[in-house]
């Protein structure tokens, strides 16, 4: 019996990197099984984002009757974070502790930060539903807990998947660092796909109280992913008094070093518009299935779980024909024409009363957005300088995650004023999500546009920047 456990290990080992994108980035000093226990701060960043954009977003707008201008201005307070993914990228390239850790840190202190964020969450519900003792206390008092409790998770899911990805490459070797990194954005996309299967189960039957302890439940399994990830990740190494005193580069010297070159700055402008266009939607996916498709609170998220398979689709893909050779802004290019395709679906699916039809939409805009992600994530790593593993991947999720923001607040906004605009009624109770989706479309265009200048200069580029 035990030599045949061994053997069925062994065929089961033996199948991911057959079938498992990027395992082959393992080696004998760093096995797959250590890069995906790292990959579980993925798992709860996928979690907080699900739970954030998805459930709660839904929740805010549909059943507590909260402005969809007002719920995505909340979810998109986690923006005001997001350029210090930079900051914290450098300082964790370049931190000095007596124990010689580097990444641990950091991802210590952010994990703390997104479980208080999440900690906070169902206090701030409940003053927003206004049962109980709460009606009688302003409601200001209950929107400035929601935003705060969302900047928080949000400032903690900025600095541990930042530094997560910065310490798996720290782990590998210099040509396994692009299949690492996409091997954790996958674990990203699985950990999504996941926890909204299993919000949509709990809240089958949704309630107020349920709720609360789904967000409690978010909380504590952070700190137990997240602690399991990091355990023995980062080796001790005792440091000389001399070494750390030493002075260590600043900040505008190290980002100086990494702008340098005009293609650094149109990569990052083509990665800010092309994650906007991408973004506008993610708070208006679930209220536009369950107020125009009459879908329930469990539908809609599962919705959710369909735009990361959709995704996962795109991600696996896109690995396969950059691993041959394939130019990753060509890809990202192509990434912008599939997530057309799907807009345009879920456009149709509102006339047609067709909540299928949405659901595809919804699925190819998830593959055109991985195809998107992994390419721009590829190009990025591929022109990091040496040594800047961390800024290079805080300046990429700087730009995406200040983009995404500012897409889902302007998509709140923009829903919330063409439903208000009488000249517009003719195109029935879903003219506002109409809007929004065909500005995206419009903005996915001009992504386009910029992602052909760089892939036809590529080939001519022998340096990096």
């Amino acid at each position: 019996m035990n030599s045949i456990s061994q053997r069925a290990m062994r065929a089961w080992v033996g199948l991911g990197p057959r079938f498992l994108p990027f395992a082959d980035a393992a080696s004998a000093g760093v096995p797959l099984s250590r890069l995906l226990r790292l990959s579980l701060v993925q798992v709860s960043v996928g979690m907080s984002l699900v739970l954030m954009v998805g459930t709660l977003n839904r929740v805010m707008i549909v059943e507590l009757g909260i402005s969809a201008a007002l719920v995505a201005t909340m979810i998109a307070l986690p923006v005001l974070f997001a350029p210090f993914r930079v900051l914290i990228g450098q300082s964790s390239d370049t931190h000095v502790s007596v124990l010689g850790w580097k990444r641990v840190p950091f991802l210590f202190n952010g994990t703390m930060v997104q479980f208080g964020g999440l900690a906070l969450m169902p206090f701030a519900l409940l003053v927003l539903s206004g049962g109980g003792a709460a009606k009688d206390y302003p409601v200001w008092i209950g929107q400035a807990a929601a935003a705060l409790s969302f900047l928080l998770v949000g400032a903690g899911v900025h600095t541990t998947q930042t530094v997560a990805l910065a310490l798996a490459t720290d782990l590998t070797r210099d040509d396994r660092r692009p299949k690492v990194v996409g091997l954790m954005y996958v674990m990203l996309l699985v950990g999504t796909i996941a926890s909204a299967l299993t919000f949509g189960y709990l809240l089958e039957e949704f309630t107020p109280g349920r709720l609360i302890q789904v967000i409690q439940g978010t909380a504590v399994v952070t700190i137990v992913l997240n602690g399991i990830a990091l355990w023995k990740q980062e080796g001790l190494k005792r440091m000389t008094a001399a070494e750390l005193a030493a002075p260590q580069p600043r900040f505008r010297h190290s980002f100086g070093r990494y702008m340098q070159g005009k293609a650094a700055r149109r990569r990052l402008v083509a990665v800010g518009l092309g994650t906007m266009a991408f973004g506008m939607q993610d708070v208006l996916l679930e209220p536009y299935g369950g107020e125009i498709l009459g879908l329930s609170v469990a539908d809609t998220t599962k919705l959710t779980a369909a735009l990361a398979g959709g995704g996962l689709i795109g991600f696996a893909a896109a690995s396969h024909v950059l691993s041959r050779g394939a130019d990753a802004f060509a890809i990202a290019g192509l990434g912008t024409l599939v997530g057309i395709l799907g807009f345009a679906g879920v456009i149709a699916a509102a006339p047609a009363g067709s909540p299928m039809l949405f659901a595809a939409g919804v699925i190819v805009i998830g593959a055109g957005g991985g195809l998107f992600g992994h390419g721009t994530l590829t190009a990025a790593m591929n022109h990091a300088p040496e040594g800047q593993a961390g800024l290079a991947l805080g300046a990429w999720g700087a730009i995406q995650a200040t983009a995404a923001g500012l897409g889902i607040a302007l998509g709140g906004i923009l829903r919330d004023v063409a439903m208000s605009m009488g000249a517009l009624e003719g195109l029935g109770a879903a003219r506002g999500y109409m809007i929004v989706y065909a500005t995206e479309i419009v903005l996915l265009l001009a992504t386009f546009a910029a992602m052909s200048s760089l892939f036809r200069r590529a080939g001519n580029q022998s340096s990096r920047g």
